[in-house]
């Protein structure tokens, strides 16, 4: 089957009625992977999904799987399916892990160590300048800052990212053609050019207030800890810290004063254990062990077991000297500032392999990351 034809099929499944991601991939996984066989087995038990089930799947609506096939035709678009190799494992481990993601930007992304920067939309201005200062540090030592593309917090954490030339991911609650809320388009288009927007759902689906906790389990997914930055006691910000808990992520959490309404949900996230933080420096160093950790599964998910970071790590046995690979990558790096992309052409390792190697690296430091997303072999080396 050609591409094409596979891409038209899961878009078909994917806007089954009913079905759902869990649907989905317990079907893929009894056909062994065959979306074809699956499309069969839901026409022969189509009644027992959703009542519109069976109509759409007797006769999908042509021209909306032609719109979801010219979204995905344009550059930089994409169908992220389980199934495909680099799907990031650190979202097989969920709740309801989502079967397929829309993705509009850069995916490589998506295997990058990330922090999930979230709270408030109401954001003080107090709040939003911690979540500037945050986004900007934890971005320049090497972390994807990841969010949700909502006003207040979430939309400060981007942009600080963005302006610090660093990339950010942003998961929204809607399709990956329309933005929400709309007055972020421009923020929406510069972080489609320097990150990624992902979606779970099709094209054209609307804003629904039962997408933003779908979302925000993706979000606390993606991300090896989350940041709550101001959040009332019913902000979303700590559905999103519960399911972070629950997928035992860190969860870290600034403190605020006790007459600011918007500092009750941190404070009862610290007295339920989440990590009081007054810096990022706090976030990075707690954060190592799962980073490293991260390195070591995705070499192994990309058959690339040499370049794991914790095997050359200095917490190794030998220190990241006796692995021939981090050698390699300072031999690639030389001495003036290189992309992350032509190391990839130099060394042969995928970018998402070499992230975690010099995120690795910059926390021993052994190499600085400098604006651009370029990085340098710092001159005082041991």
């Amino acid at each position: 089957m050609n591409e094409q034809a596979e891409l038209r099929h899961w878009l078909i499944a994917l806007r089954t009625p009913g079905l759902g991601p869990g649907g989905l991939r317990e079907r893929m996984a009894a056909a062994q992977g065959r979306i074809e066989e699956v499309l069969g087995q839901l026409r022969r038990h189509a009644a027992a999904l959703d009542a519109r089930a069976p109509a759409w799947l007797e006769q999908p609506d042509e021209a909306q799987l032609a719109a979801d096939l010219a979204w995905l035709a344009l550059p930089g678009h994409r169908l992220l399916r389980y199934t495909d190799a680099d799907f990031p494992p650190q979202l097989e481990t969920i709740p309801q892990p989502p079967a397929a993601l829309f993705l509009s930007g850069d995916s490589s992304l998506l295997l990058h160590p990330q922090v999930a920067i979230v709270g408030a939309r109401s954001a003080s201005a107090a709040g939003k300048a911690n979540a500037r200062s945050f986004a900007r540090s934890l971005a320049q030592a090497g972390f994807v800052v990841t969010s949700g593309l909502a006003d207040g917090i979430d939309a400060a954490a981007h942009e600080a990212a963005l302006d610090a030339a660093r990339p950010t991911i942003a998961v929204i609650g809607t399709g990956p053609d329309l933005v929400y809320p709309r007055k972020h388009r421009a923020l929406s288009a510069r972080v489609e050019t320097q990150g990624l927007l992902v979606s779970e759902f099709p094209p054209g689906t609307a804003a629904r207030a039962d997408h933003f906790p779908r979302r925000n389990r993706i979000i606390a997914g993606l991300s090896l800890g989350t940041l709550v930055i101001e959040a009332g006691l019913q902000s979303g910000s700590l559905i999103t810290a519960r399911l972070a808990a629950e997928q035992a992520r860190e969860v870290f959490a600034v403190p605020g004063s006790i007459q600011n309404p918007l500092a009750r949900g941190c404070h009862r996230l610290i007295r339920d254990g989440a990590r009081l933080v007054e810096s990022a420096s706090e976030i990075v160093q707690s954060l190592v062990p799962a980073a490293r950790a991260l390195g070591v599964e995705l070499a192994q998910r990309l058959e690339q077991p040499a370049a794991a970071p914790g095997k050359g790590s200095r917490a190794a046995a030998g220190g990241w000297r006796a692995d021939p690979e981090y050698q390699r990558l300072l031999d690639a790096l030389g001495h003036d500032p290189v992309a992350l992309d032509e190391l990839s052409t130099r060394t042969g390792q995928a970018a998402a392999v070499l992230s975690s190697m010099l995120l690795m690296l910059e926390l021993e430091g052994c190499v600085e990351g400098l604006a651009g997303g370029r990085y340098q072999r710092l001159p005082d080396l041991p």
